[in-house]
């Protein structure tokens, strides 16, 4: 067998192997423009086990790997450098660590979704950025509306809002900015309209996601995007280690005794993270649970922290995925103390 350490760019690669067989080793520098990782990976005999650190722009090198046949490792980058001890960094030492990581069975090996888990993450990940651009151009209209005198906050997306809009008194480079902000928000809402009942087909065809579509304030984007995100949820034990995996407990630096705590790490992906504040924003004003402890927190701190019910909707979604069991269920073995979670299997 054939192990393989890769320091992946996206123009190159330094690759770092040993055949386990003949204790042969050997390191060499890959161009893709020349296509030499294309023909180096189809003259390796299988099987080749080849290890990789997570970086972005490489799924055209996974997919290669995938086909012909050979199995690839994704590695958590943070924790390959923490083991990495020594000053000197190259492309080289980081091939051959890696390589080394993998022999002594310490590669910190990651969850990696399958090609269609993949592409489903391109339909809600296109559509929240749709989403971003078309608040960035509500806010100019916006702003034009204010310098104008006219302040309807919301109510400026209203029928009668976007008429007084339309007709605002403006000077010749201000209408033509305001026309263009007009058509960009016009064609926007039809993407993102089309975009919503793929993710809604989606998220009623994968049983996960309709499972957390019972929850309130739980739509097809967020149900769609947390199954995707999480994966198999058996690889987290605790609902704690989905709040620090998605970025949403706090940072903290104690020592001594004495313990501080401050805003959340945000370490995560940053699209279901702000799915999961806008969701329990809602879910405070059906979910009656929900609501009593926004209320309780409300008096003790800002709205906007109490608003940080987000990590226990996602804890929530991660024990109704575990024992695949819907609302209102959970809640009743949420609140009894002397029910077992037992995970079910099947269903």
């Amino acid at each position: 067998m054939i192990i393989l350490g890769c320091d992946f760019h996206p123009s190159w690669q330094q690759v770092s192997w040993l055949d386990t067989e003949t204790g042969e080793t050997g390191e060499q520098k890959l161009v893709h423009a020349e296509g030499q990782a294309q023909q180096f990976d189809q003259e390796l005999s299988a099987p080749v086990l080849i290890g990789m650190e997570a970086t972005g722009n490489s799924q055209w090198f996974i997919e290669l790997v995938e086909d012909m046949g050979h199995e690839m490792w994704i590695g958590d980058a943070a924790q390959i450098r923490a083991s990495y001890v020594r000053k000197q960094k190259t492309n080289k030492r980081d091939a051959a660590h890696i390589l080394k990581l993998l022999v002594e069975n310490r590669f910190p090996r990651l969850w990696a979704p399958d090609r269609e888990e993949r592409d489903l993450r391109q339909l809600v990940l296109h559509r929240h950025k749709l989403v971003v651009i078309r608040a960035r151009v509500k806010n100019e209209l916006q702003h034009l509306s204010l310098n104008k005198g006219m302040q309807r906050k919301r109510k400026l997306w209203s029928a009668a809002g976007m008429q007084l809009l339309r007709e605002l008194p403006l000077k010749p480079w201000a209408s033509c900015r305001h026309e263009d902000l007009l058509r960009l928000l016009t064609m926007l809402d039809e993407q993102i309209g089309k975009l919503d009942g793929a993710v809604q087909r989606a998220a009623e065809e994968n049983a996960q996601a309709k499972l957390l579509l019972t929850q309130p304030g739980v739509g097809p984007n967020t149900a769609l995007a947390f199954v995707l995100t999480l994966g198999d949820v058996s690889r987290f034990r605790r609902g704690k280690q989905v709040a620090s995996y998605l970025g949403l407990i706090p940072r903290e630096e104690s020592s001594g005794g004495r313990q501080k705590l401050s805003s959340i790490t945000k370490q995560g992906n940053r699209m279901l993270r702000s799915l999961l504040v806008e969701a329990a924003g809602i879910a405070v004003r059906y979910d009656p649970q929900f609501r009593r402890e926004y209320l309780h927190r409300c008096h003790q701190k800002p709205k906007a922290i109490a608003r940080v019910a987000a990590r226990k909707l996602a804890v929530r979604l991660y024990w109704m995925l575990r024992t695949n069991t819907a609302y209102p269920e959970i809640v009743r073995i949420e609140s009894s103390s002397g029910l077992a979670l037992v995970v079910r299997h099947g269903g």
